[in-house]
């Protein structure tokens, strides 16, 4: 035991022996009933002493009394070390679903994919290893959606991604309503906590920006003020390739990565712009982001307050009942 939580309880500990000093037992002069023990009362009455059973009741009321003590006074036990995690950052992930992300000009195990299945592999990689960080999604095309709020529960981002499909947002690009409503949730999570904490947002697209209501450039412009940093991913080949459908090819009309665009919004933020034509690269980029934002290790080790009021109580109604089956039995 490692101390009380309420130790001034303790000072109940005489407060029998001090009713029993206060306020001393008188001598009815009103006549009493016959009792059986009778006889004994005269002896001590004429002088005679009054046996005691050898018992000793009133010494198990006592135990049971310092017992009741001790259980209200809280008695505590501090437990193993541990170390809690520690929650480092609110991170959102932007991810382009417009239609040239189904471009199949990409490699993954020795096969071709499209880039948003690649992305997918090189993502869910990257989220295993985000452990402590609260990871929110947004995906992207004619509109912005956000999927996913912060959570712990990396799974549940995991599986809002898999189901993901190209043009489930449109088939247009609006990065900047995409940086604006990663923004907006960033900065609802902070007004909700006191502590302020690393705020980084992830974008990975193959476009430019062609539709949405805000321009990436003030887009970027509002987050830095909410103190969002934004690292830019230009994912894909230069564009204007061809979407294939049914083994058909299709041209999807799409623009070359604005390589320019993304690199001032990261400038803008404070974040890093990265250029990624394969997914070996695009691997390395998420390697590289995971030095640039590092997961905060565990807390500060506490030890937890075990209560072991319990005992205590428990000993004090054991011996409370003993007592009562002693007397019975006299």
């Amino acid at each position: 035991m490692d101390g009380f939580a309420w130790p001034w309880l303790l000072l109940a500990l005489p407060l029998p022996w001090l009713i029993h000093a206060l306020l001393p037992p008188r001598a009815s002069q009103v006549p009493a009933l016959l009792v059986p023990w009778g006889e004994r009362l005269r002896n001590v009455a004429s002088g005679g002493v009054l046996e005691v059973s050898p018992r000793g009741f009133p010494w198990l009321a006592m135990l049971a009394w310092c017992l009741l003590c001790v259980a209200a006074a809280r008695p505590q036990q501090l437990g193993p070390p541990i170390a809690p995690p520690q929650v480092g950052r609110d991170m959102m992930l932007a991810v382009d679903l417009s239609a040239s992300m189904g471009e199949q000009d990409m490699e993954l195990g020795g096969r071709l994919v499209d880039r948003l299945t690649a992305a997918k592999a090189v993502l869910a990689d990257f989220l295993d290893r985000r452990v402590g960080d609260r990871i929110g999604l947004v995906v992207f095309g004619d509109r912005a959606f956000a999927l996913t709020p912060l959570t712990l529960d990396r799974d549940s981002v995991r599986q809002q991604l898999d189901a993901s499909v190209v043009g489930l947002a449109g088939r247009a690009t609006a990065l900047g309503d995409a940086i604006a409503l990663s923004t907006k949730r960033l900065q609802q999570q902070r007004s909700e906590q006191r502590a302020r904490k690393e705020h980084v947002l992830i974008v990975l697209t193959d476009g430019v920006n062609t539709a949405g209501v805000l321009e990436p450039a003030k887009a970027a412009q509002i987050a830095r003020d909410a103190g969002v940093r934004i690292h830019a991913i230009a994912f894909g080949g230069e564009g204007g390739g061809a979407l294939s459908v049914f083994g058909f090819s299709l041209p999807t009309g799409g623009d070359e990565v604005d390589e320019a665009g993304l690199q001032k919004i990261a400038q803008l933020t404070g974040g890093r712009f990265f250029r990624a034509r394969d997914t070996e690269a695009l691997a390395g980029i998420y390697a590289e982001i995971d030095a640039l934002e590092p997961v905060q290790r565990q807390g500060q080790v506490v030890r937890p307050k075990i209560e072991r009021y319990p005992w205590p109580l428990g000993l004090a109604l054991a011996v409370g009942m003993l007592a009562l089956l002693l007397r019975r039995r006299a």
